[in-house]
């Protein structure tokens, strides 16, 4: 199984690694709609029991957990690129040869950014001016999400990011190993729903969080903004890139 799913990673990486830059920037826009849905959903769900939480904070962290995969699963389903993921699946191709450092290099650079629009866009539109973040109890929800997250110190964003990625690209290596729509469904909520619930940094994910924090007043900076996705972006780099898609390649092929 493990040997089959390293070829199937090869192959997808070998095809992400040479779209033509036009669809993938597009892929990469539709990925980051989709990551935002899936976070706009963790909250209206996950905050939207505020007694509950209070008396047990570990519901909270359960709602928003079962709900963030959303994002992955309809990634993995419709075809999107997502950053994350791409970290782990390029780096079998390349190892293979079927792609070079460039084509790594400037898929994910590219799709980076695409996710970042595709973030933003939801964030305002679909989230703020559809006016989804000000009433409460998820004005203050995303006001604390957004300070929290740009005041940690950076290298618990790094370490965190290292298992966000971890876990996102351990449930698109799953994902690849099963056919059906309930397998991937399955193989996309279990990871990515542990790093929810554990509270780990995943760049994509905070593209759309930290904004519409900021739309709903938080006091955060650019200077907060931009550090928080340096380090979660060099921790997801991480996680994803060595953690998985070099380790797995070098102990099954």
């Amino acid at each position: 199984m493990q040997k089959e799913i390293i070829l199937k990673a090869i192959n997808a990486g070998t095809e992400k690694g040479t779209r033509p830059l036009g669809r993938l920037f597009v892929l990469s826009i539709l990925a980051g709609m989709f990551v935002s849905l899936g976070g706009l959903l963790s909250i209206m769900v996950g905050y939207g029991f505020p007694e509950v939480a209070a008396a047990n904070p570990g519901i909270q962290k359960l709602l928003s957990g079962l709900m963030f995969p959303l994002g992955l699963f309809l990634i993995v389903m419709f075809g999107a690129d997502l950053f994350t993921g791409n970290n782990a699946l390029l780096i079998p191709a390349m190892n293979e040869r079927k792609i070079g450092l460039g084509n790594v290099i400037c898929n994910w650079s590219l799709v980076w950014i695409g996710n970042f629009i595709g973030c933003l866009l939801f964030a305002f539109f679909l989230a703020y001016m559809a006016g989804l973040t000000q009433a409460e109890p998820y004005n203050s929800a995303f006001i604390g999400i957004a300070e929290t997250k740009t005041t940690l110190n950076p290298w618990v964003v790094f370490f965190r990011g290292i298992g966000a990625n971890w876990c996102v690209c351990l449930a698109v290596w799953l994902a690849l190993g099963v056919n059906t729509i309930g397998g991937k469904a399955l193989a996309c909520w279990l990871p990515v729903g542990a790093f929810v619930v554990l509270g780990y940094e995943h760049c994509i994910a905070n593209m759309f969080f930290i904004p519409c924090g900021m739309l709903a007043g938080a006091d955060v900076s650019a200077t907060g903004f931009a550090m928080n996705l340096f380090f979660a972006t060099a921790g997801n780099i991480v996680g994803g890139a060595l953690m998985v898609g070099s380790l797995f390649h070098k102990l099954h092929r």
